[in-house]
């Protein structure tokens, strides 16, 4: 997909495009960062798998990278956060108000382009996907520092706040490419599941990853009082001991005990534990892709899948 990806990269820097330089200025230091890029890829490869990529699955790509841009630029601001992707957050380097204002005008951006594909079922989809992810910010700001969160409240956040994305990704493609209904249902839960996954790995990865590959500190969800699968399990399964010291740092969203709190949920088979739910929904998303012809688009689809959850990064 080699091409149609320079593509969405390209259409990505021509709409950063504005009369008002702090958007540039901002838009192009968060885009410009890198990152995996792999909503869009699941769109391109969505439509490749189907009847192929054309403009339309590319301008939607690019679309869901601008949300998922914005998404980045308002969880920043309200986790406090200083490094994103090996270096200072767009907040960090520019302040609170800018990026937040530009955030807003990458959202708005991305309904410009879904408006040029005249396509109100998309529209409409794409309107609730991004309730739906304000929603799951809400409810994770509600829920932090809570030590009684539960696995289905946990589950309730991420599906809300990230695998809805990767639905919306793989279903828009499968939508532009005119597939039916049992094709693009499929499809929708293929990106779901890996959605989950994909997250569950990112919340192994906060106590198990190399800060230096992350491009995060190891630990940074502890202060901001998340909740994630491998505490919920200490909390559940751990000693005396070291459900305390999990229950106090969430409580106090402090990593001042971070060497004990990774000790416990190495000890206890948290990570592990974790792993292994994320290769459930990534074999649950696998399942999924029966629905499609045999082709190197699935294969990768297939690929990305397996990527996703044996990471390091």
């Amino acid at each position: 997909m080699a091409r149609e990806f320079e593509l969405v990269n390209a259409l990505i820097v021509e709409q950063l495009h504005s009369d008002v330089d702090m958007v540039e200025n901002v838009g192009h230091y968060i885009v410009d960062a890198g990152g995996k890029r792999l909503r869009p890829l699941l769109t391109l490869l969505s439509g490749a798998a189907l009847s192929g990529c054309d403009e339309r699955h590319v301008k939607f790509a690019a679309t869901i990278e601008f949300i998922h841009t914005a998404t980045l630029l308002h969880d920043d601001v309200v986790d406090i956060s200083s490094l994103r992707r090996g270096r200072a957050t767009a907040n960090a380097e520019f302040g609170n108000a800018p990026s937040v204002l530009v955030g807003d005008f990458l959202y708005t951006r991305a309904f410009q382009l879904m408006v040029q594909l005249d396509n109100m079922d998309i529209l409409r989809h794409m309107a609730d996907t991004t309730n739906t992810i304000a929603e799951g910010e809400v409810l994770q700001l509600v829920r932090a520092g809570n030590p009684d969160t539960t696995e289905a409240q946990y589950l309730e956040v991420i599906t809300r706040k990230t695998a809805i994305l990767f639905a919306a990704a793989c279903r828009g493609a499968a939508l532009l490419s005119g597939a039916d209904t049992r094709t693009v249902d499929a499809l929708h839960r293929f990106g779901l599941d890996l959605g989950i996954a994909f997250q569950m790995i990112d919340d192994v990865l906060d106590y198990a990853g190399d800060p230096a590959t992350m491009g995060k500190n190891v630990g940074d969800d502890l202060t901001e009082g998340k909740v994630t699968l491998p505490l919920i399990h200490v909390l559940r399964e751990g000693s005396g001991d070291q459900r305390d010291t999990v229950r106090n740092a969430v409580i106090e969203r402090s990593a001042a005990d971070i060497d004990a709190v990774i000790a416990a949920v190495q000890s206890c088979g948290a990570l592990e534990h974790t792993r292994s739910a994320a290769r459930g929904y990534r074999d649950s998303a696998l399942a999924c892709l029966d629905v499609l012809p045999e082709s190197a688009a699935r294969d990768a689809l297939e690929e990305l899948a397996r990527l996703a959850t044996d990471r390091d990064h």
